[in-house]
């Protein structure tokens, strides 16, 4: 692959995803570009694995920075922007850690739980070393990844229909991801880069964090009629998004979703589709700990040739 034009976060960070931020860039559709994509604590804060948070250096909600916007030139209302992530150069040192409030049992009034704690780690020859007797494999995602909302912004540790902070581990290297375009430009935001995440997300910073370079390009398609969530293709699935509170609203849409891409793409009736997904979806939450819950419905192409 050629040399990307590189996208700096420097001076450009944001908090929310709105279509009223002026644009860092303007891309084309097919070109490629290398986005720099900063910590979700904040630059500075991870510098070595002896590195802690504190009350003092982490203010929420001012975390999960995301480079951008990126104007798309030619996006427009009624458009599908997919983005394809080409790879994803990480850090040398990310880190997870708890933060009482935040996570799968929080204790919303005292905010006691088990303290804040804090474990940087090196990140380097194809490992998060753990510890001195585990090291554990890289799987690079995006954590936040998506466009400008139909109206106002969204913080970047929220989602929704228009993407965010989805926390999808599908959100990598060789995955395109679908959003439906909702403003002019589309405004394409980039950031929270995890280098390993465990299903669910259980702890709040609970990913290995880290900053990273993601190398992507995207291109426009007219969105299907009954698209509304996010979507993601790889060489082996499609899959849908769904984003809630209570969690078996999250999976709902997820298969919702996923009944009327089968239907809509795939020759099937709505009632087969359903029954089709009784027997053969892959479906999980992937994280448990933002605003709204995220489900993914997965169908494996082998079973739609």
């Amino acid at each position: 692959m050629d040399a990307a034009r590189i996208i700096p976060k420097a001076g450009n960070l944001k908090y929310a995803l709105s279509a009223t931020d002026t644009c860092v860039t303007e891309v084309r559709p097919g070109e490629i570009v290398t986005v720099e994509c900063e910590i979700n604590c904040n630059e500075g804060l991870i510098s070595s694995t002896a590195s802690k948070l504190s009350p003092d250096t982490v203010r929420f909600p001012f975390v999960n920075p995301a480079t951008g916007p990126l104007q798309v030139v030619g996006a427009k209302p009624g458009q599908v922007l997919a983005v394809q992530i080409y790879a994803m150069d990480l850090d040398a040192v990310g880190y997870t850690a708890l933060w009482p409030g935040i996570g799968m049992f929080p204790d919303w009034v005292r905010q006691k739980e088990f303290g804040i704690h804090t474990r940087a780690m090196e990140v380097s020859n194809g490992f998060v070393h753990w510890s001195d007797k585990r090291k554990l494999p890289i799987k690079p995602m995006i954590g936040v990844l998506g466009v400008a909302p139909v109206h106002g912004a969204v913080l970047t540790i929220d989602n929704g229909t228009h993407g965010g902070n989805l926390d999808v581990q599908e959100i990598t290297t060789g995955s395109t991801v679908l959003f439906d375009v909702q403003q002019d430009g589309a405004s394409l935001y980039v950031g929270d880069c995890h280098a390993l995440q465990g299903d669910g997300e259980c702890v709040g910073m609970g990913a290995t964090e880290i900053g990273a370079r993601v190398t992507l390009s995207v291109e426009l398609r007219d969105r299907p009629a009954r698209m509304t969530w996010p979507r993601i293709e790889t060489d082996t699935h499609i899959a849908t998004l769904g984003c809630a509170r209570p969690l078996e609203d999250a999976m709902r849409i997820a298969f919702e979703q996923m009944v009327y891409w089968l239907a809509d793409d795939y020759g099937f009736t709505e009632a087969e589709a359903y029954m089709f997904l009784g027997q053969i979806a892959e479906a999980r939450c992937t994280q448990v700990v933002n605003p709204k819950y995220t489900y993914i419905c997965k169908v494996a192409r082998e079973f739609l040739r």
